[in-house]
């Protein structure tokens, strides 16, 4: 069935909106012309998710966001997601669809590091955006979804680590839907050149309850040959917010990308994360841990796509529901031909909270080459009630047993993040949303 979504803004709004922020006349033709292919463009159609009745086109599509001199002047809520380690060096805050705050150390400016809102790179590194926006990871044809962001893209960062560059520390960015109404079309591109390094840290945070809007963010990631980037993302909108958020990455030869993310949203979710390894020796790590509570469906795929020889990729996903949520998790290993020596694990886990809350692992390898190794493990269950009684039995009450047990079934995920603020966002999330 077609879902019938009718853009609320045409074609002379797109082409004002883009004069207004004096984006070069490529943009301004791509968003022209996505917004004429969202029309014909069908929905996408996650497993097992029906997303027909789902807010896709209910919101404002821009608010302005006040500027702060010092991010001692964030609310609580909001410093709270802050690296502390390395505050306020390295981190760009956007709040609604402007900057509030951004800094960078003259030590990686003076390497050549850009990290800076998609509107300054659109203006200041034209070249560079031009060469890798929504070209080798995600196009605009893919799906309605895909063409709406491109159409709408109101905002996003560009880092761009050039040759040889080691950035020890991390860049963080916190996009922070402050505005009940507004939606975040964000674009995040993010490109490593040959050699270099980099951990890269996002935050999305609403307090929409009731407010209906929509998040669809489109994440580009490019490694270069021997190029290693780690990625830590915290997925954290209030339930008013329906989110499309697809993560894709592209590595090349003897190039890494880890992805650590945190899947917290209280509301619709359709999620992707896909890594392609086009070069050789190439690897992709993928761990996802979500709790979803309420009313919450959300469908989660993270795929690894193997086109190198030697390729090696391992998903690791972890949830727990409650109440009446409800999460598809899909995990797909594809192997082409021509691939060969590739090695795809992937192991998903669900468990269930209530007698409501739904669970489905599904576990898919698509192998076109003989030459490979491959594997998977999934499982969906309902708190153990031995292991239960177990707890309860040595003096400890039910709740806290239950949050033992809930902690150690997201332990294995968790523990296993390469970056340590996400290990502890995540933490903090955790407790949160299960009591």
């Amino acid at each position: 069935m077609t879902v019938d979504i009718k853009l609320p803004y045409d074609k002379d709004y797109i082409d004002q909106f883009s004069q207004v922020r004096n984006e070069p006349e490529w943009m301004r033709l791509l968003r022209l012309q996505a917004l004429e292919q969202a029309d014909s463009l069908e929905m996408p159609k996650p497993d097992k998710t029906k997303i027909g009745k789902w807010n896709f086109s209910r919101f404002k599509h821009t608010a302005q966001g006040e500027a702060i001199s010092s991010i001692n002047e964030l609310p609580a809520e909001i410093h709270g997601f802050l690296d502390k380690d390395n505050a306020p060096e390295n981190i760009l805050i956007q709040r609604n669809n402007s900057v509030a705050f951004t800094s960078l150390s003259q030590d990686l400016k003076d390497k050549g590091v850009i990290f800076t809102d998609i509107f300054t790179a659109l203006q200041q590194h034209e070249d560079l955006v031009k060469k890798y926006y929504m070209k080798d990871a995600v196009t605009i044809d893919e799906h309605r979804l895909t063409a709406m962001h491109a159409a709408l893209m109101n905002g996003g960062i560009f880092v761009y680590i050039p040759k040889n560059v080691q950035v020890e520390t991390p860049i963080q960015t916190i996009f922070w839907q402050e505005d009940p109404e507004v939606a975040l079309f964000n674009h995040v591109l993010v490109v490593a050149e040959e050699s270099s390094s980099l951990t890269y840290v996002e935050n999305y945070i609403s307090h929409n309850y009731e407010q209906e809007t929509i998040a669809n963010v489109v994440t580009e990631v490019i490694a270069h040959d021997n190029a290693k980037i780690s990625f830590g993302g915290v997925d954290n909108f209030a339930a008013g917010t329906t989110s499309y958020m697809n993560r894709r990455g592209v590595a090349y030869r003897d190039a890494s990308i880890d992805w650590a993310i945190g899947e917290m949203n209280d509301g619709h979710t359709v999620f992707e994360n896909i890594t392609h390894l086009v070069g050789d020796n190439s690897t992709g790590h993928a761990k996802t841990v979500t709790v979803g509570r309420g009313n919450l469906i959300q469908n989660l795929t993270t795929k690894s796509v193997h086109f190198g020889k030697d390729t090696d990729a391992h998903i690791l996903q972890h949830g727990v529901m409650k109440d009446k949520a409800t999460s598809i998790f899909n995990a797909i290993g594809k192997v082409e031909n021509g691939a060969t020596r590739s090695n795809a694990e992937q192991e998903s886990r669900v468990l269930m909270l209530s007698e409501k809350a739904r669970g489905d692992a599904n576990p898919i390898l698509l192998i076109d080459e003989d030459d490979v190794t491959a594997g998977h493990a999934a499982s969906v269950g309902r708190v153990d009630p031995l292991q239960l009684y177990y707890l309860m039995s040595r003096g400890i009450s039910q709740a806290e047993a239950e949050r033992l047990i809930i902690f150690g079934f997201l332990a294995p995920v968790v523990n296993q993040l390469p970056i340590a603020s996400v290990r502890e966002q995540l933490t903090q999330l955790i407790e949160r949303k299960v009591y």
